[in-house]
């Protein structure tokens, strides 16, 4: 509403600036409304990646139950979510599923920061947004730039982050062999950087960056040429079509690039004096392409993708002996 203060502001040269302030307290209170969200969705999923961590680093306290598919076929069904969380109350208290969330939280908000910061320094209008009019040259050519905008702010989000990931991580491990090494933040911190070095925060960050660059790329690109050349402009829902194509592709991706993550969590525990890190549950590895060619070797690339139905096939000895 037009008034005479706010004409008066304006011929002033006054109004310039409180556009700039409300828009800095707007883009504030965003960010904090984003940090509260990724919080509050953080400690809702963790007892979902503390159960997914324990079952990738081996740790299976319940034992398998035979049972069958529907084709009749015999097989050992080993716990499922629901079973190991209940396993963990039992043994930790409800208290126990939320074991590492803290470390998980702050990484939350620091990538939050992170993202809206590197937005700042590159700005989201340098990134041409792709149109259904664009011809295809023009089209993958804006697709490869917002590509690399946000692969550079991934980058630079998990590169940030990954200390606390590490953190995380062994403090969820110290379940398996009943450890307190790692208790609170502060004394994680000073911990790593006496045994390990700054190299301790870092150990496991470069299969996470590159799965989080290779998901990135795989899922723009395989949505963009899906979009070109599969869904008719003449379809009446196509718009719809496109808008769920990423998405879609996101989740195919994802199960692709899920070694990637496995590997990142097995080297952020291995040897690090945990029993999770340690033989029998885990070879001391020289490097992550040492660790993925034994998960390789042992079919394990895939080990903690599932929650639930997850089988071992029975041999007829030993369901003899059972």
């Amino acid at each position: 509403m037009v008034t005479p203060e706010n004409l008066s502001g304006e011929i002033g040269g006054q109004r310039e600036p409180q556009f700039d302030q409300d828009t800095s307290a707007m883009s504030v209170d965003m960010d904090s409304a984003i940090v509260l969200l990724g919080a509050g969705v953080t400690a809702i999923t963790h007892p979902l990646l503390y159960v997914k961590l324990l079952i990738q680093v081996g740790h299976e306290p319940l034992a398998p139950t035979v049972g069958t598919t529907m084709f009749g076929r015999k097989v050992l069904y080993l716990p499922g979510f629901f079973s190991y969380a209940q396993h963990i109350v039992r043994v930790d208290g409800k208290r126990g599923l939320f074991r590492g969330l803290s470390p998980r939280i702050m990484s939350s908000a620091i990538s939050t920061m992170v993202r809206s910061k590197v937005k700042q320094a590159i700005p989201s209008e340098q990134a041409e947004h792709v149109s259904n009019r664009d011809n295809l040259k023009t089209s993958l050519r804006k697709v490869v730039k917002e590509t690399s905008h946000e692969m550079v702010i991934q980058c630079l989000s998990r590169i940030a982050t990954h200390p606390l990931h590490v953190i995380s991580v062994r403090c969820m491990a110290q379940f398996v062999g009943r450890e307190v090494k790692y208790r609170g933040l502060f004394s994680c911190i000073n911990k790593i950087f006496q045994e390990e070095g700054v190299g301790g925060f870092f150990v496991g960050v470069v299969p996470h960056v590159l799965g989080e660059v290779i998901f990135l790329w795989c899922c723009n690109l395989l949505a963009h040429l899906i979009n070109t050349y599969a869904v008719d402009d003449n379809f009446s829902q196509a718009p719809a079509v496109r808008s769920y194509t990423k998405f879609v592709m996101g989740i195919a991706v994802s199960v692709l690039t899920y070694p990637f993550m496995l590997v990142a969590d097995l080297m952020a525990v291995n040897n690090c004096g945990l029993v999770a890190g340690l033989p029998p549950y885990s070879p001391i590895f020289k490097s992550w392409v040492h660790c993925w060619a034994h998960l390789s070797h042992e079919r394990h690339l895939f080990r903690g993708s599932s929650f639930f139905f997850r089988r071992v096939p029975v041999t007829a000895m030993t369901l003899t002996e059972e």
